[in-house]
């Protein structure tokens, strides 16, 4: 165990750095910074760290996934003292994801979410002639696209 003195712990904006190398289970090209589910990461009186996290549905599987390696990614820099906290309200949105993350989803194949409600266009080969095929997609938070003019299907992140 790492015994740190106030003037040894690494600051808030370094912990900030770590969890954005923490991978979201579902989508592991972002990270759960980019995504939007670290909400707050703050020092404790008791030198305890406190993070944070907002699922992105309240029924979402991946939620303990997610809080046991943010858990596990600061206990291997030596942050023993860890105390995660869940926070529903507000609920999260797609508004919370980074332009970084959007990139990185388009970048994956995913067509990042869009207050109109479905992809511009196709995240391989940037048509804009998509179809839906269904509401329900690889996950809760994703829908199931098509390209009309490649044919290749796709996922769509929802606005949430």
């Amino acid at each position: 165990m790492v015994s740190r003195t106030l003037s040894q712990r690494p600051d808030t904006a370094t912990i900030w750095q770590w969890l954005d190398e923490v991978p979201d289970p579902e989508i592991p090209v972002i990270s759960v910074v980019d995504l939007g589910i670290v909400r707050d990461v703050v020092w404790m009186e008791d030198e305890k760290l406190s993070v944070t996290l907002t699922p992105t549905y309240s029924g979402c599987p991946a939620t303990s996934v997610i809080a046991l390696d943010v858990e596990t990614a600061l206990r291997a820099r030596g942050i023993e003292a860890v105390e995660l906290r869940t926070q529903l309200a507000p609920a999260w949105t797609t508004d919370w994801l980074s332009e970084k993350g959007r990139a990185r989803l388009l970048e994956y194949g995913i067509a990042p979410p869009n207050p109109a409600g479905g992809p511009d266009n196709c995240p391989r080969c940037q048509s804009a002639r998509v179809s839906r095929i269904s509401q329900f997609g690889s996950t809760p938070c994703k829908a199931q696209w098509r390209c009309d003019d490649c044919l290749e299907p796709f996922d769509y992140f929802k606005c949430l």
